[in-house]
């Protein structure tokens, strides 16, 4: 869900800056960027999440083989 969100925001945030751009609305320009840089945070936060469970989970592996020996 997370990246759906995270791309929802980059593509919502283009499209403001777009029409921000087109109209000359420098204040909706800067919201579409700020929007953009929160999808991008968004999805290296999800990233790192993922990092961090798939190392948590190869620790609990390891730790489990260790026990069965």
């Amino acid at each position: 869900m997370a990246d759906f969100d995270a791309a929802k925001d980059k593509v919502s945030g283009k499209v403001k800056e777009t029409a921000g751009k087109v109209t000359g609305d420098e204040s909706t320009e800067a919201k579409g960027k700020t929007e953009q840089m929160v999808g991008e945070a968004k999805e290296k936060l999800s990233d790192a999440k993922d990092k961090i469970a798939e190392k948590f989970n190869d620790v609990v592996d390891k730790a489990k083989g260790k026990k069965e020996d």
